[in-house]
């Protein structure tokens, strides 16, 4: 499975933290259900790796990927535990030479238009605008749209229901990252069907269109 064909399989992609193990599987299989199956787990918790393994034993229906991977060790690690893909908060020379010619793909994070120009020029095609709210949102990637349309992405940080319309809506933004559909509270109260519900509305947003879809 490519990239594109991971960053296409919905409109969002939930952003994971996970504090308790036992909390990945059903969290997984609750998300699936509501219609997003591409799950980004983060490593910013002790127990990040592990669930990205239990989910990607038990939950085949999910894509499960890493997130917050800092290093070409990492990365390493995810890879051996199940994951489809890999997210970083941004793109150093050391990370993108250590992921080089890895089957599983790196989605490296950007935040400015010469950040993006270096990307093109390593040959990825797929970025992440990382923090996209702080960078300039969905104004930025309109502005660099059409000087740098070589490039797509996957805004993420502080994207809410209400501004994820915004992005969708750019011929350059494949997909959007987000956690609003998986609060850390709503996983602490162990709220699958609420998570369901929140899943399947962020399902519904339409992809460069910009607005839900209705039935």
């Amino acid at each position: 499975m490519n990239l594109e064909t991971i960053l296409r399989a919905a409109p969002v992609i939930p952003v994971v933290i996970i504090d308790h193990l036992a909390q990945a599987v059903p969290l997984a299989r609750a998300l699936v259900a509501g219609g997003l199956p591409v799950i980004e787990i983060t490593l910013r918790t002790a127990v990040g790796m592990e669930a990205i393994r239990a989910i990607a034993a038990e939950v085949p229906d999910a894509i499960v990927g890493a997130g917050t991977v800092l290093s070409g060790e990492q990365f390493e690690k995810t890879v051996a535990a199940g994951a489809k893909f890999a997210v970083s908060p941004g793109a150093t020379e050391t990370l993108l030479n250590a992921v080089a010619g890895a089957q599983v793909k790196l989605l490296p994070g950007i935040a400015t238009a010469s950040e993006a120009m270096w990307l093109i020029e390593r040959g990825y095609e797929f970025a992440k605008l990382f923090p996209a709210e702080a960078s300039g949102g969905a104004a930025f990637l309109s502005s660099i749209a059409s000087p740098l349309p070589q490039l797509k992405f996957c805004p993420t940080g502080g994207i809410t229901p209400e501004s994820a319309p915004r992005y969708l809506k750019l011929p350059n933004v494949v997909c959007i990252g987000g956690s609003w559909m998986v609060n850390r509270a709503m996983i602490a109260a162990g709220d699958w069907c609420a998570i369901t519900t929140a899943a399947a509305q962020a399902a519904a947003l339409n992809i460069n269109q910009g607005g839900a879809a209705h039935g």
